[in-house]
């Protein structure tokens, strides 16, 4: 495939890749990660009260890092976020601005969720932890400050995988009810043939090799295969979830799956937006501190959880 220009707003990724990203072992890899994403970092905005804790759950204590409107006071909306990285990548820090962005641009109470990685931790250790914070919070309203019937998921990457997940086990095991689920270029656990693994399989960031090797990682063998919480695309019923908003990049690996998810979504009757960020690649809301094209990518995925989860 001709290899496509990615939109102007993307130069700042592709540039800061050339310098800090890759590495061979999984500890290059990680060390690099943390180098990319502080490079695209700027500091926090002062309106936001920030703090590290950790939450209790039966399989693990997780660290969180919750981000509050400076000087609110009431029992505000939650989003429960998880981070990109492929499973294996990733921490608070690294997250941090996507995070920041959704307390900052909603007003609502996020909390992040640092679950373990791959491969000293293969699934479900992460899929365990994000669900047992999510349970923990909506058990716990008062010790964090938020309105346990007014919760969201968002996640990106392997963070909207997860998200899809907590919805689909919100909904079978009794658990909260969500109010809006927000997934941006999401995996899914498709069978990665559909074309954009070949349309855009590498020169873009993210290649498909690398999605593969990260799935093998989080799937060490096939016993989950069909487990519609390791594998949403799987899933038997996608009905009564949350409303939805799917934003995927064009010129991504894993854009399909961000179109699978949606359609799967609309078919069983959930309301879903579909929205497609044009000639971006994976991980261009990091770009939106330089790019107004960028921005409003990210500026639509807030809205709608601002929209949600204010409703009155």
């Amino acid at each position: 495939m001709t290899r496509r220009e990615p939109h102007p707003d993307m130069r700042v990724l592709t540039e800061a890749q050339k310098h800090a990203y890759g590495g061979k072992t999984v500890e290059e890899q990680r060390r690099a990660w943390s180098a990319y994403t502080a490079s695209l970092a700027p500091p926090r905005p002062d309106s936001l009260e920030v703090r590290d804790t950790t939450v209790p759950t039966p399989d693990h204590t997780v660290p969180v890092r919750i981000y509050r409107p400076r000087g609110a006071a009431a029992a505000l909306p939650c989003i429960v976020y998880m981070h990109g990285g492929g499973f294996m990548k990733g921490d608070l820090d690294s997250s941090d601005p996507v995070a920041w962005g959704l307390t900052h641009e909603t007003g609502a109470v996020t909390v992040s969720v640092d679950y373990r990685l791959t491969p000293e931790h293969p699934y479900p250790a992460a899929f365990n932890d994000c669900y047992g914070v999510l349970a923990h919070l909506h058990a716990n309203p008062d010790a964090f400050g938020i309105d346990p019937a007014r919760m969201a998921v968002m996640g990106d990457s392997a963070g909207g995988h997860l998200a899809a997940s907590l919805c689909l086990a919100a909904r079978d095991r009794g658990g909260p009810k969500l109010v809006a689920q927000a997934v941006v270029y999401t995996v899914i656990g498709t069978d990665m043939t559909q074309p954009s693994y070949t349309e855009n399989a590498e020169g873009y960031g993210l290649t498909t090799a690398s999605s593969r090797a990260y799935k093998k990682l989080l799937f060490p063998d096939t016993r989950y295969d069909d487990d519609p919480y390791a594998r949403p695309a799987r899933a038997k019923d996608f009905s009564r979830l949350p409303p939805a908003f799917v934003l995927s990049a064009e010129l991504d690996p894993v854009r399909d799956d961000g179109r699978v998810y949606a359609s799967k979504l609309a078919l069983a009757g959930v309301d879903v937006t579909y929205r497609e960020a044009r000639d971006m690649i994976h991980g261009f809301m990091r770009a939106r501190f330089t790019g107004a094209a960028a921005k409003a990518e990210y500026d639509a995925v807030c809205a709608f959880l601002r929209e949600r989860l204010f409703r009155s």
